[in-house]
């Protein structure tokens, strides 16, 4: 494999993965930086195009466990002129630039043709999540509990933010994330069959907030009890077409009711995709007014509201659950 020896920060390389690393995501097709042995170890797993390693004079043997291909570029410099292209306040003496891989919506929508087992979607939908390790916590906790994939709408970080990366422990390495508009992103999970559920943040019972509204003729002129509404259903102005009732096709002919469900009480064992809104606002009014349905987590202490990213990990437990409980009886129904 090259090697190469750098001691000038205008190297091309090394002017590359500062880039990578400062300006996630900017260019389409552009390699994204990753810090450290343990993310280099994940990428070499996962199978990913690696066009160079970087690494500290002196630290060489770091990279002795690893079985580089022989086309991968090995690019040597003095530590603080690595540590001058790194994002990290204490970094490691290895990084390396990788080529993201090209995932379609046949992934996230998990099409068995391409390698994915074959089950129903399950879908996260970020929607103005700014903070990076909120964004990599949710993604390491979508591939833990069988996520077939992640989108981003505009407004939301980078999934190849240095800290969302690190903070995935790995998993945007694997787990299909593309980024898209609202209108593409709606149109390709109603093509999938995907039932979209807005969230809602969960209230103690002791606060009753009044939700006034009507929606698609329907007066719901009403304290809702045990859930803060975020316009997702009871605020949706008429002629929006959407319907307090889920549709019947989506929701197995069940009726959705107009309050929030709870999360154990809702059906996430067929195609569904979550929208997980901004860490302070959640999921914009007229984007969860697009939804199918509002799902909330019951929390019995006096909180407002879950973290993102662990509101997030909660639902993709849920839906886990639900699927592996309906699995065995499916595969008896077969025999």
């Amino acid at each position: 494999m090259p090697i190469r020896i750098v001691q000038s920060k205008q190297n091309a390389r090394l002017k590359q993965l500062r880039r990578a690393l400062a300006q996630p995501g900017r260019e389409a097709g552009a390699p994204a930086g990753i810090e450290g042995p343990n993310l280099l170890a994940e990428a070499l797993r996962a199978g990913l195009r690696i066009p160079a390693v970087f690494v500290a004079q002196g630290a060489e043997k770091m990279l002795d466990p690893f079985k580089l291909p022989a086309e991968i570029e090995i690019v040597v410099s003095p530590l603080a002129l690595l540590n001058s292209a790194l994002a990290t306040e204490t970094p490691q003496p290895v990084a390396a630039l990788v080529e993201p891989p090209d995932w379609t919506w046949a992934h996230v929508r998990g099409n068995p043709g391409l390698g994915n087992s074959g089950t129903a979607p399950l879908v996260i939908v970020l929607a103005g999540i700014q903070d990076p390790g909120n964004l990599g916590t949710i993604l390491r906790s979508a591939e833990a509990f069988g996520a077939t994939g992640v989108v981003c709408l505009p407004g939301t970080v980078s999934a190849w933010n240095p800290k969302a990366v690190r903070a995935s422990a790995g998993s945007i390495f694997r787990l299909p994330a593309l980024t898209a508009s609202e209108d593409e992103c709606f149109t390709q999970l109603r093509e999938a069959g995907a039932r979209i559920l807005t969230t809602a943040a969960s209230m103690p019972d002791r606060a009753v907030p009044a939700v006034v509204g009507k929606v698609s003729g329907h007066d719901f002129s009403r304290a809702e009890r045990g859930s803060q509404g975020i316009g997702a259903l009871a605020l949706a102005p008429e002629g929006t077409g959407f319907s307090p009732y889920a549709n019947n096709e989506r929701n197995e002919g069940a009726l959705a009711p107009a309050a929030p469900q709870s999360a154990h009480l809702a059906v996430l064992t067929g195609p569904v995709a979550l929208l997980i809104g901004n860490e302070g606002s959640g999921v914009p009014a007229d984007l969860a007014a697009k939804a199918d349905g509002a799902i909330t987590i019951p929390c019995p202490g006096p909180v407002e509201s879950l973290n993102a990213a662990v509101a997030a990990s909660v639902l993709l437990y849920e839906a886990s659950r639900q699927r592996s409980a309906v699995l065995p009886q499916r595969r008896g129904a077969h025999r």
